[in-house]
């Protein structure tokens, strides 16, 4: 496996993070997006995602490498 780390979050993950429906987990990125003036179809990253929830950055990060490990 490589050490990549992703950047970015997608609405599956929040999904898997919140355990909330995918309709939910998408609008919650698109008030991201616009909280952050972005465009539609740019990405949220993990720094936006975590500042925006409250969810602490290594939590999220810790999320991600459980998920690529199992």
């Amino acid at each position: 496996m490589s050490n990549v780390k992703r950047c970015v979050v997608y609405p599956k993950d929040v999904m898997a993070m919140t355990g909330r429906s995918e309709r939910y987990c998408q609008l919650l990125l698109w008030k991201i997006r616009k909280f952050y003036k972005k465009k539609p179809k740019q990405f949220v990253s993990i720094e936006e995602f975590s500042r925006f929830s409250g969810i602490p950055v290594r939590e999220i990060e810790r999320f991600f490498n459980a998920k690529e490990n199992s």
